[in-house]
């Protein structure tokens, strides 16, 4: 969703100018799980309750925490809140999460596929498709068995789709058509 994206742009690119380079990996493990208690449905109408206040929601939040946020997130978790934009925080991360790759050099690929892939093969494709991609990848795989065979790939908003449920849409299009 580009609203989604635009309100969240400006707080991730706050938090990733002060965070160093040395506490990304710190602050991103912590912003996936405020990113993930935020999805929660029952927890963004508690913070949308004007009877609640942005302390109480703050408080709830960092109780959940697994484990102490540090100061930067605390303040970019109030500022959320109290701007009401706790249904964005998930973007935020994400779009952090980004940044991070993207000072690194790396992009995050999602790899779809209708059967697990055994570790040296998920080797073989993900050097593949960074010369396909021309950058270095942090593959996820997910199985997806609807796909038939082959593999569905994403990378940012590029997709390398060569499933045998894509041809066969292909294959359908071509035959109707």
């Amino acid at each position: 969703m580009a609203e989604l994206a635009t309100l969240a742009r400006p707080y991730a690119e706050a938090l990733f100018k002060s965070v160093s380079v040395n506490d990304y990996a710190a602050v991103s493990q912590q912003i996936d799980l405020l990113a993930l208690l935020a999805a929660d449905e029952g927890l963004r109408a508690f913070a949308d309750n004007p009877r609640v206040t942005v302390d109480q929601v703050v408080g709830v939040i960092t109780a959940s925490a697994k484990s102490p946020l540090g100061d930067r997130l605390k303040n970019l978790l109030r500022v959320v809140i109290e701007n009401g934009r706790l249904v964005v925080f998930p973007e935020i991360a994400a779009q952090f999460k980004a940044l991070v790759n993207a000072q690194a050099g790396w992009s995050d690929a999602v790899i779809y596929s209708a059967f697990p892939i055994e570790s040296a093969e998920l080797a073989d494709v993900v050097q593949t498709l960074e010369k396909r991609f021309a950058r270095k990848l942090k593959a996820a795989v997910v199985i997806e068995p609807e796909l038939i065979g082959g593999i569905r790939v994403v990378v940012g908003d590029e997709v390398l789709d060569t499933s045998v449920k894509a041809r066969l849409e292909k294959m359908k299009l071509a035959l109707t058509a």
